[in-house]
């Protein structure tokens, strides 16, 4: 691995300071006794590693962690290791039930200027808004409002569809019992429905519908025949449900593609 350097990164700001390294140790030593000597603000973060950064970290006023890198490696913290591991073990099911904050957590946002409507005021500002949910990798964006906080919250909107989507969640299919949010997207004709109307896609909670029934032709490898027996429907019954909504007969499709079936259609 070689020689250890030692960096002392000093938060100022949203910035950082100063920051020393140097193979030699006597010198590192010499170069933080000096530093930590002056009036100057102390360093908040100390860093080991033994090549120097690939890239620059942000960091707040309030961050004070400990970092390490490895050869070869990105950064990493025993807090984000820590984050990303709460991150794996989410369903996709826990995506969609977030609220807009907590969703907003788990993305990286940027704006940008494009073209849309509005006339001579268009591309004025840099209006139009792209997320990433960092811990899928799915990027969402709206540029057809003037308004950053309207794209963004499009923005949302159409990430939240691709989670549901996209993100599968574990199925035993040997215990399987439909959801509610699955039977509550299903026609009135289902023999394992209650009462009550069906949800469409223009509510919200269709989402976590269409995710639960995208979960289950998964787990049934995407035969739609065998999961219609789980629902309480024909074939052709839940058939006409998934050519009903672009977004999960193209799903549907990709799922069957997968497993070397054709197409609905």
């Amino acid at each position: 691995m070689g020689s250890e350097l030692v960096w002392r990164w000093c938060v100022a700001g949203n910035g950082l300071m100063r920051c020393f390294y140097n193979n030699n140790t006597t010198a590192i030593a010499k170069a933080s006794s000096l530093y930590l000597s002056s009036p100057k603000p102390k360093p908040k973060i100390l860093i080991l590693t033994p090549v120097p950064p690939l890239a620059l970290v942000r960091i707040t006023r309030s961050s004070s962690s400990s970092f390490s890198l490895n050869l070869g490696q990105g950064y990493s913290s025993s807090s984000s290791n820590e984050n990303n591991e709460k991150r794996k073990k989410k369903g996709g099911r826990e995506y969609l039930e977030m609220t807009e904050q907590e969703l907003m957590r788990e993305c990286e946002m940027d704006t940008f200027k494009a073209s849309g409507p509005g006339g001579q005021h268009r591309n004025k500002r840099e209006s139009a808004v792209r997320v990433k949910h960092i811990p899928t990798g799915l990027i969402a964006q709206a540029v057809e409002d003037r308004s950053q906080h309207m794209n963004r919250a499009s923005a949302l909107a159409r990430l939240r569809t691709l989670l549901a989507l996209h993100v599968r969640n574990t199925v035993d299919i040997h215990t399987y019992s439909p959801p509610p949010d699955l039977l509550a997207i299903l026609p009135l004709k289902s023999t394992l429905r209650s009462s009550g109307p069906q949800i469409g896609p223009n509510n919200p909670k269709f989402l976590l519908g269409m995710q639960a029934l995208l979960d289950l032709i998964l787990a049934v490898d995407g035969s739609v025949s065998e999961a219609a027996k789980y629902v309480g429907l024909s074939t052709g019954a839940l058939s006409r449900l998934i050519l009903s909504h672009d977004s999960l007969r193209m799903a549907v499709n990709q799922l069957r593609a997968s497993k070397g079936l054709k197409p609905l259609k």
